[in-house]
């Protein structure tokens, strides 16, 4: 009798998951570069002006003049999807690199240094923990006034303590390993050695999870526009757009509010199985 090779039967049972990963990663990569592309070629792939009303064109349905319709005002909803593109990215791009650098920046200073500035830092985070991104944004917009500012301000403060409690607990981590007391002992310095050989190693994991809350924020500065509290009309934006169709809904055209509600769904499913797949390789690869 034969005895078959675990590590044979493994590979076999991980090939077809590993191939639809694939499949998946490439599918969400090819939406969100055309996605981005459309946003950043908006003045030249739009076929016309995201605000130019038509007043014969109430509601349109699909047509070769309108591929996706009109809507109540007459625009062109594939125009103001396109343009519409740039702050949906936009917002979700600008919390991102701001919540990742503060939280690096954070983490690093408490996952290396250790101590009461841990403890302290520790604090804080669960203090903003308590708090929902989007309630944060909401009380910013009740301070500072409605727009895209003053959200991603917010929710940038908001996600930072999530990136800066995973950078403090990979930090923490990495400072015990051999190559850091190998450091030490060649006289390099504490400041030296965290910022050029233990940050650089942690990155990717930081990436990856910050790739994720991509996703989460444009759901959420999507909200915060169809509650009327970010981006204002009658600038072209998916969530705004949604609020703007809702009279609409009643009389039965329902794509001016469907269109940019699947394209959000789409964009988030997108980003969050990039940053899954991202996630899956480097952990695969650390524990290697």
């Amino acid at each position: 009798m034969t005895i078959p090779n675990p590590t044979t039967a493994v590979r076999v049972m991980r090939a077809p998951r590993a191939r639809r990963s694939s499949w998946l990663f490439l599918v969400s990569a090819i939406v969100l570069a055309v996605v981005t592309l459309a946003a950043a070629f908006a003045p030249f792939v739009a076929p016309y002006d995201p605000d130019a009303v038509d007043f014969l064109t109430f509601n349109g349905g699909p047509s070769a003049a309108h591929w996706l319709g009109t809507d109540g005002l007459g625009r062109d909803i594939l125009s103001r999807m396109i343009w519409g593109a740039r702050t949906a990215l936009l917002g979700p791009l600008l919390v991102v690199v701001f919540s990742t650098i503060v939280g690096i920046l954070l983490g690093l200073l408490a996952g290396w240094r250790g101590g009461w500035i841990d403890a302290v830092l520790g604090r804080v985070f669960d203090v903003v923990f308590a708090f929902p991104a989007l309630l944060i944004a909401i009380m910013a917009v009740a301070l500072f006034g409605k727009g895209l500012v003053a959200p991603v301000i917010a929710m940038s403060l908001a996600y930072a303590p999530y990136v800066a409690r995973l950078t403090r607990s990979l930090i923490a981590a990495e400072r015990n390993r051999p190559y850091v007391s190998a450091y030490r002992v060649q006289g390099f310095g504490g400041a030296w050695i965290a910022l050029r050989r233990v940050l650089p190693n942690v990155f990717p994991i930081v990436g990856a999870q910050s790739t994720l809350n991509f996703g989460y924020v444009l759901a959420e500065l999507a909200g915060l526009s169809f509650l009327g509290l970010g981006v204002q009309a009658p600038a072209a934006d998916w969530g705004a757009m949604i609020n703007e169709a809702q009279p609409g809904i009643a009389g039965g055209h329902f794509l001016p509010a469907v269109i940019p509600a699947i394209a959000v769904v789409i964009v988030v499913v997108a980003v969050n199985l990039i940053g899954e797949e991202l996630s899956e390789r480097i952990g695969g690869g650390v524990s290697a």
